[in-house]
């Protein structure tokens, strides 16, 4: 005979009303693409990477196909510090030559990319991870950065090296893991016309595959909550405009504003919604998206 343990029941209930709210969530984008940009900042904590594993295991169970960029800049940081290469930034971009083009795919497509695929085996999903060179999948250009010079008034290019830009995205790997079962997890590397390797941001790379997939979300997972108004209290829900304005009012700046202007890019390519959230948070994924409140800024058309 087997006893079971006694549970306050007023905690049970609680439970199964969580679950009740998410059901209509649950109905509405089985079925769907959700691309989760899963940012460097927010892998620093063992526990909130591990959390993070389980929501993108829970959306597959539930028929969701979620997609996972990662990005891995604090790591690549740190890997060139022990190899005493030393790091040059313009506009928060890192100057990237041939070694450090090579030191960023070892960290982004090995080290950083195997772990997420073995934490979300651990969670209990089946991942494979791959690059945007895997299958020739996405294909990139030289990034051509200007930045302001104040002596001349004009903007003057400025060379980043192996920085690219997604120039086109072939979604034929992704459809065929999805169709496995298996969950993508892609490295932001691309591959240039001459086989050069181009390290890319994970904001942007998730922004250029969402459009390419139709995803219903993107999910930029970051380290603020989201966009905040002058008071600090958290926008959620935003559309052009209201990003129009408050950029001219100076709400939003510095890194903000290419989070937002890939969301805006997403949106315009077919992407149903963009969300910004903060990928510290326990679970933010399925807080944002499994109850009514949300958790982040979501910006639509």
């Amino acid at each position: 005979m087997r006893v079971r343990a006694v549970t306050d029941p007023a905690n049970l209930i609680s439970r199964a009303e969580i679950l009740i709210e998410a059901l209509p969530y649950m109905q509405r984008y089985a079925g769907q693409t959700f691309v989760v940009k899963y940012g460097g900042h927010a892998m620093g904590d063992p526990s909130v990477a591990a959390s993070f594993a389980e929501d993108i295991v829970l959306l597959k169970a539930v028929g969701i196909n979620p997609v996972v960029v990662h990005g891995g800049g604090p790591q690549i940081g740190s890997m060139l510090k022990k190899l005493g290469v030393k790091s040059e930034f313009v506009d928060g971009l890192r100057v990237t030559d041939e070694q450090t083009a090579d030191v960023a795919e070892m960290v982004l497509s090995g080290a950083i990319n195997k772990e997420l695929v073995a934490l979300i085996g651990q969670a209990g999903g089946k991942a494979v991870g791959i690059s945007g060179k895997d299958g020739n999948m996405l294909r990139a250009a030289k990034l051509e950065h200007y930045v302001y010079d104040p002596e001349r008034d004009e903007e003057t290019l400025v060379d980043l090296g192996f920085v690219g830009e997604p120039v086109a995205v072939d979604r034929t790997l992704i459809d065929h893991l999805e169709i496995a079962g298996m969950i993508p997890v892609i490295a932001p590397i691309g591959v240039g016309p001459e086989c050069e390797t181009y390290n890319i941001n994970a904001d942007t790379m998730a922004g250029a595959i969402a459009g390419a997939l139709g995803a219903a979300r993107l999910f930029l997972l970051t380290d603020v909550a989201g966009v905040l108004d002058k008071q600090g209290q958290l926008l959620t829900d935003l559309v052009p405009a209201d990003i129009q304005r408050l950029r001219e009012d100076g709400t939003i700046s510095g890194g903000m504003i290419p989070k937002l202007e890939t969301c805006l890019r997403a949106v315009e390519d077919g992407v149903d919604a963009a969300v910004i959230l903060d990928g510290r948070v326990p679970h933010a994924v399925l807080l944002e998206i499994f109850t009514k409140a949300g958790v982040g800024t979501l910006v639509r058309a």
